[in-house]
């Protein structure tokens, strides 16, 4: 009988503050993420880049208890799928910069006898640097360790009805029966390059198809803010991204009661935990806003294991 796999992809974080330097050392030696052609001038930036930013990032993760939560958050997924799952298909996962790497898991796909992989990036929307990435790199891997396995990949998974409903259960605990009608919402997406987007990514189109989906769930399940937009957050370098930025949106707002959700992201990170629910609070309290919110990710949530085991059954169909 054939053995399957459901494997979870995501792009880490660090373990402790140690693993900080690697976390950033490996994101950007990623082709996908500096996308020159030169392997040497990649290498080179990269390594100023690590150097400049590992003492700052390693401040933030200390701030977040010494590492980043998406591990611990993603074994408690994987239990809770592998519950939903049964014990005829394995349930692992794989970081794509930090422990555990796709190695861990294939090893043991090997000594399990598994002939058929269904990889799932946990990244809602497609993106090159993300998406792309981290099938490359998993499907890479295989191939070197001789995981002779059929592989079948999902790219995106915005569209699942039930998916969605997780957000909008989300949303309606950071309102925690609060009107809506008082709060803007504001949908925050990680950012990326302009020039990633000119060249076919089509992240920003999924990103803006997602929220054009949300809209009439929210309405139908009584939360109708003020209004509703979408922001970027992350920017890094000099290079132009995708814009508004959520600093920009934050003052473009008259009304001075907002929640954030990050559309982007499944699992809470330093991006969800610090960057947005502390730093841009921090933004949002000099702006003079009354009521700043961030709702969670995802995370374990019970719909969205069950939104991962429709999403497997649909691969297998």
């Amino acid at each position: 009988m054939a053995k399957n796999a459901v494997i979870l992809l995501n792009m880490g974080g660090p373990n402790d503050l140690y693993e900080v330097q690697t976390f950033l050392h490996n994101m950007f030696n990623d082709p996908n993420i500096l996308t020159m052609k030169s392997d040497l001038l990649r290498r080179f930036i990269a390594s100023v880049i690590t150097s400049n930013r590992t003492k700052s990032a390693q401040e933030v993760y200390q701030k977040l208890g010494g590492k980043s939560p998406i591990v611990g958050i993603t074994k408690q997924l994987v239990a809770a799928l592998q519950a939903k799952l049964g014990e005829d298909v394995i349930v692992d996962f794989a970081m794509r910069y930090t422990p555990p790497f796709a190695d861990v898991s294939i090893e043991r796909l090997k000594a399990e006898g598994v002939t058929h992989v269904y990889l799932i990036p946990l990244y809602p929307q497609y993106s090159t640097t993300t998406t792309k990435s981290s099938l490359e790199d998993y499907e890479a891997r295989m191939h070197a360790l001789g995981l002779k396995a059929l592989v079948t990949e999902i790219k995106h998974f915005y569209t699942s009805a039930t998916y969605n409903a997780v957000i909008i259960d989300r949303i309606r605990e950071a309102m925690a029966g609060a009107d809506a009608g008082a709060f803007e919402l504001i949908f925050s997406a990680h950012g990326l390059p302009q020039k990633i987007v000119d060249k076919g990514d089509p992240y920003e189109h999924h990103v803006t198809e997602h929220v054009a989906l949300l809209k009439p769930m929210l309405e139908a399940a009584g939360l109708a803010f003020a209004d509703i937009h979408i922001a970027y957050q992350s920017k890094v370098g000099p290079l132009k991204w995708l814009e508004p930025s959520l600093e920009q949106k934050l003052e473009s707002l008259e009304c001075k009661k907002v929640l954030v959700f990050p559309i982007a992201f499944t699992i809470d990170n330093s991006e969800t935990l610090y960057e947005l629910d502390m730093e841009y609070r921090e933004v949002a309290e000099e702006l003079g806003y009354e009521d700043y919110r961030v709702a969670a990710c995802p995370n374990d949530h019970p719909l969205f294991v069950e939104a991962l085991a429709s999403l497997y059954a649909k691969m297998r169909s």
